[in-house]
């Protein structure tokens, strides 16, 4: 497929991180394939999360087509973009449409980015994961690579004031390896394997990571930040849920 959109829009990203003024570690790069149908699997605790695993994945010279909500694709200023770019639409309310969209891409050696969490974890941990990922790759024989981006949460994320300031904020994205699974895979053990990978990769990173975590509203309550714990915001979100959204 032609790629006019996605060139120009890699150079303003790139100019945005630079006025930002990130400091990048990115690892594993070398586990994104450079041709065939992939998967990544990202955690999620920003706005920005897809950016930055795009950009940890332009060493391989490839695009990253994400799998995005609706409402982004209805945006007047951001919709031709995303389909410029043929990101994937989803929506919540009918998701048979852009798993079709998902498979048939996968299958013509795209890399699909996915986060399987569905939305934001205002906790910071790995919340339980969705099916989607896991399905697609048993079902188009490509691998799922496992994706932590941390440090982003700290520029924009659900529920907090943006931080558009040149801080210099150390931005971590690792790339894990591959996992295959095949069509006699049992999907309820994949989606196990998949988190507990994601567990595994976050805590390495969160360990790693050199600002620290104690105190801070951007950092999950198991390392001493003043974010609800996992428990905590899935509370919230049921009782959003439960109300529903406030009237016009």
């Amino acid at each position: 497929m032609a790629d006019l959109v996605y060139p120009p829009v890699i150079v303003l990203i790139k100019s945005f991180w630079k006025y930002l003024g990130l400091n990048f570690d990115f690892q594993g790069q070398n586990n994104v394939p450079r041709k065939g149908g992939a998967i990544l699997a990202i955690n999620h605790t920003s706005y920005f999360d897809f950016a930055l695993a795009g950009t940890a994945a332009l060493p391989a010279k490839r695009y990253v087509r994400f799998m995005a909500k609706k409402e982004i694709f209805d945006n007047k200023v951001a919709g031709p973009l995303m389909r410029g770019m043929h990101h994937i639409n989803v929506d919540r309310s009918n998701g048979a449409p852009s798993f079709v969209a998902a498979l048939r891409s996968l299958k013509a050696g795209e890399i699909i980015g996915i986060f399987p969490e569905g939305t934001i974890s205002t906790s910071f941990e790995i919340k339980e994961l969705k099916s989607g990922a896991v399905r697609l790759a048993i079902g188009a024989g490509v691998p799922v690579i496992p994706t932590i981006v941390w440090g982003s949460q700290r520029i924009i994320t659900k529920g907090a004031p943006k931080n558009f300031k040149r801080a210099g904020i150390p931005v971590t994205v690792r790339i894990g390896n591959p996992l295959y699974f095949t069509r006699e895979s049992n999907v309820e053990e994949a989606e196990v394997l998949l988190k507990a990978k994601l567990v595994e990769m976050l805590h390495q990173v969160q360990s790693q990571y050199p600002d620290s975590h104690q105190g801070k509203r951007w950092a999950p309550a198991r390392l001493g930040g003043t974010a609800p714990t996992l428990e905590e915001a899935q509370q919230a979100q049921d009782e959003k849920n439960q109300t529903g959204p406030k009237p016009a």
